[in-house]
This record gives structure tokens, C-alpha cells and sequence, in this order.
């Protein structure tokens, strides 16, 4: 279904994952189309905070199951942890090597804990002067099949795909409608209503506010 679903290979995952910029663009549209196809909040895995914190905004998915990552956006860059449920928590000794710009997120109550330590099977991060995404050495990778739309090579066709399968839709998407919405054109009646016509644009106004996507 997604580009890398199946595979363990952590620095496949950062090889692919786009820059920073992009990724956070990338974020914010499959949060908009999440908002568009799963009007209750609670039936959506991916969802987009611009406003979590101060000068910090947050990318996360759910899947109910109880796996689920977090991407933080900040001046300082962006640091990404996720948890695959069915992995070896490797909490504290994964997050052990991450930069101290980040350091702050290791303890955040948003991001869960067991018996004190932290849920971690995976993290990586990237800050504004890096070339390249980076992780741990040796790190743990449970959990990297998570984070595999954020770098499909086509993401338009793999959430065309996720979301037919998760949302049971019969009739099937429109690959343009969502091409425009992660492109982060402004939304639009039309656009809306070919994705799901029981859904007006104006009922939109707060997600719109919330993921900070562009009203035009």
C-alpha cells in the first residue's frame, strides 16, 4: 500500500523522506484531506497542529490500534518519533542520541510513557543546517513502515490507495482533487465535493484554521 510498508530499512526511510520544507507541506495536505474525508476528528489517522506550541507545529497519525508518530516542526528543524506497538519499546536508549534542540520532546506527556519510559521504536530528526535526516546509531526500526506515506515516491496515488482501503470507498477517489489539496492549492467547492460530496466547504473553516492550510 505505501511505498515501504513492509520493509525495516530505517535509512531507506531517510533517503526518501523529502527536506524539510516539503515534508511539512506534505504534512499539512494529507491532514486537509484527512479533515475532508473523515469529518468526525476521531475516524482520522493523520492530523496537522499548527498551533501545538509556541513557534512549534506538530504532524501525528493514529491508527487506534495503539501504534502511532509524531513530527515536530520548529526554528530548529523537525525530530520525528513513532511507535509500533507489536516492537521492542526501545524508549530512553533510542532517544538517547538525540540533539538537544530536541531534547525537550523526550519527556512530552502528548508522546506517551510506560512505567516512566518514554514509547519509542523509532526517531530521527533533522535540524536546519543538516543535509540529510538523521536517527540513532544502531537504532531500533520498529515502527518505520509507519511513516511510509510521508515518503512515497508519488504520494497522490499511495493516499489514493491508503484511503480507498481505509475509508471502504467503492467508487474510488479523485487522483486530481487530491493531487490539489497536497499541493496546497487553495481549496475550493468542486474539490471538496469530489472528494466527499457530504461535506461543504464551509464546515472546513476550522481544520482550515487548525492545520494552517492556505484559504486563498
Amino acid at each position: 500500500m505505501q511505498d515501504i510498508a513492509h520493509t525495516p530499512d530505517l535509512r531507506e526511510l531517510l533517503s526518501r523522506l523529502p527536506a524539510l520544507p516539503a515534508l511539512r507541506e506534505r504534512c499539512r495536505g494529507i491532514a486537509m484531506l484527512e479533515a475532508i474525508l473523515g469529518p468526525d476528528w476521531n475516524d482520522r489517522y493523520y492530523s496537522f497542529d499548527s498551533r501545538w506550541g509556541d513557534g512549534e507545529e506538530m504532524a501525528s497519525m493514529r491508527d487506534g490500534e495503539g501504534d502511532d508518530w509524531f513530527v515536530v516542526f520548529s526554528a530548529a528543524g523537525a525530530y520525528a518519533r513513532g511507535f509500533d506497538h507489536t516492537a521492542p519499546n526501545a524508549g530512553a536508549r533510542l532517544l538517547a542520541e538525540v540533539p538537544s534542540a530536541f531534547r525537550s520532546y523526550i519527556a512530552e506527556p502528548a508522546f506517551g510513557e510506560e512505567d516512566g519510559v518514554p514509547l519509542a521504536t523509532v526517531c530521527f530528526w533533522r535540524e536546519g543546517g543538516d543535509a540529510a535526516w538523521r536517527a540513532p546509531s544502531a537504532a531500533p526500526t520498529g515502527g518505520v513502515g509507519l511513516f511510509g506515506l510521508l515518503a512515497a515516491e508519488d504520494p497522490a496515488e499511495a493516499y489514493r490507495v491508503w484511503a480507498e482501503e481505509y475509508y471502504e470507498l467503492e467508487d474510488g477517489l479523485d487522483l486530481d482533487a487530491i493531487a490539489h489539496v497536497l499541493a496546497l492549492r487553495p481549496l475550493t467547492g468542486a474539490v471538496v465535493s469530489a472528494l466527499n460530496p457530504e461535506v461543504d466547504l464551509g464546515q472546513l473553516a476550522g481544520d482550515i484554521a487548525e492545520i494552517g492550510y492556505p484559504a486563498g
